[in-house]
């Protein structure tokens, strides 16, 4: 295995430098714009994408060159003075201006040049330097390579090919969105959809978009209450191993749900969890919850925990690592959440919580950034490389998942737990592809329950 090795501060002088060459190509700017077919010429937009490639490249180096594994990125600060077209070599090269010992501060140049050694990106970058020596596994990532949004979750759809479609109550599908998605999730055999509704909405719906209906099961229902009532029956009387919600409210859903005598309550506390690919994270990353639970108390994140716990061994993680986030590394009783995670470790320790390795409270930065964790001194097997992330509660658990999606450009599934079966809780405002992958979720859940209680 090749490893990267970093260069602390006192290994670094001004005007060591770094540079890399790469041949721009369509699938680097791929996540940015739509290259009109045939094309080569870059037009004004796609300029905007080979810069954002170029201050990629930077950071590929920042990374994992000067300084290297451990750099805490600070600013950077970048100038994008013309187009790239695709094919064409860009030289990106990095070199240390100056370096200030009190802070470990180094300010780099940064500059990416075309194969006529025209300037394309100028600007500079500051960091903070290691200060002691780190070696990590090389990535077999191409360098400089962006990540297409989604992209985290075709392993997760392949992963699911060897598996049988879990039939699935679709609940009241009467828009163009809940459709799409139940179908499709259909196409690639994840699920057998019986869509729950009213059906001459289901079917204008499906007409709308031009979708075939033929061969899918239709349950008529008057309105969306009496299709959330209808679609739990059937899973109470096995003819659904799962729940899809459609478009109506959550409440609606949920409240067919928890009804003590008719719906899906187990001993389990129900809870949400997010599943995320966020290109710039290695792995999926769950958060949870934030959908369900308030302001859940101790034994309620204890059965929130083992809620993601479970999801994240379905998907193939033996041993997940799971940060107790709150706003400090230490416990104090002036803040609740700290004590809290003290006393879920403690659980678990004990074998009250079962099948992941906990810490806390750590904050979010420690708990998904080694270099955060290793400059505050924490030692741990979880701060750095968190599959979960518990939050102290749902304003909280509901920021970080948005704002994940909405700046860092991370792509969402998600399933309610706790229930006889899973929940496809997806939002009315989510693509086809959230439903998909939330589909693919839910089918390896199943499987891997039934596995698990199989004689």
């Amino acid at each position: 295995m090749q490893y990267l090795e970093s260069k602390t501060f006192d290994q670094i002088t001004p005007g060591d430098s770094a540079e890399l060459t790469r041949a721009l190509r369509d699938d680097d700017i791929g996540p940015y714009v739509d290259m009109p077919e045939g094309s080569n010429a870059a037009a004004p937009d796609d300029g905007i994408a080979a810069g954002a490639w170029g201050s990629a490249l930077i950071s590929e180096l920042l990374s994992t060159e000067l300084p290297g594994p451990g750099t805490v990125c600070l600013t950077q600060s970048l100038r994008f003075l013309a187009p790239a077209r695709l094919g064409e070599m860009i030289t990106t090269r990095i070199t240390v201006r100056e370096t200030d010992p009190e802070t470990r501060h180094v300010m780099l140049d940064c500059l990416c040049t075309d194969s006529a050694d025209a300037a394309l990106v100028e600007g500079t970058a500051e960091v903070i330097a290691p200060d002691k020596p780190l070696r990590v596994p090389r990535s077999g990532r191409p360098s400089g390579q962006l990540s297409k949004p989604g992209a985290g979750f075709d392993a997760l759809i392949a992963a699911t090919q060897p598996l049988d479609p879990i039939v699935t109550a679709v609940v009241h599908p009467c828009d163009v969105a809940s459709l799409e998605g139940a179908l499709e999730a259909r196409d690639k055999a994840l699920i057998t959809p019986v869509l729950i509704g009213p059906a001459p909405r289901i079917k204008a719906a499906a007409s709308e978009a031009g979708l075939d209906l033929a061969g899918i099961e239709i349950v008529d229902a008057p309105h969306s209450h009496a299709a959330a009532d209808m679609a739990v029956s059937l899973v109470r009387t096995s003819k659904a191993e799962a729940l899809m919600k459609g478009a109506l409210h959550t409440d609606e859903v949920m409240s067919a749900v928890v009804n003590k005598a008719t719906g899906l309550r187990t001993e389990r506390r129900m809870s949400h969890v997010f599943v995320l690919d966020v290109p710039s994270y290695p792995k999926p990353l769950m958060i949870t919850d934030a959908a369900i639970n308030i302001f859940p108390d101790l034994l309620t994140k204890a059965d929130i925990l083992q809620n993601a716990i479970d999801l994240a061994q379905a998907l193939g993680v033996a041993a997940p690592k799971v940060a107790i986030l709150s706003a400090v590394e230490t416990i104090t009783p002036k803040i609740p959440s700290t004590v809290e995670a003290a006393g879920l470790c403690k659980m678990a320790e004990r074998g009250q919580i079962t099948g992941g390795i906990l810490d806390g409270p750590l904050a979010f930065d420690n708990a998904i950034s080694r270099a955060a964790a290793q400059a505050k001194g924490i030692t741990s097997d979880v701060a750095g490389d968190a599959d979960i992330l518990l939050a102290p509660d749902l304003e909280a658990g509901n920021m970080i998942s948005k704002q994940l999606q909405y700046l860092a450009g991370a792509e969402a599934a998600g399933l309610v737990l706790g229930a006889r079966v899973p929940i496809m809780l997806t939002s009315r405002a989510d693509g086809a592809l959230a439903r998909v992958a939330s589909a693919a979720l839910a089918q390896l859940f199943v499987r891997h329950q039934q596995a698990r209680i199989a004689p």
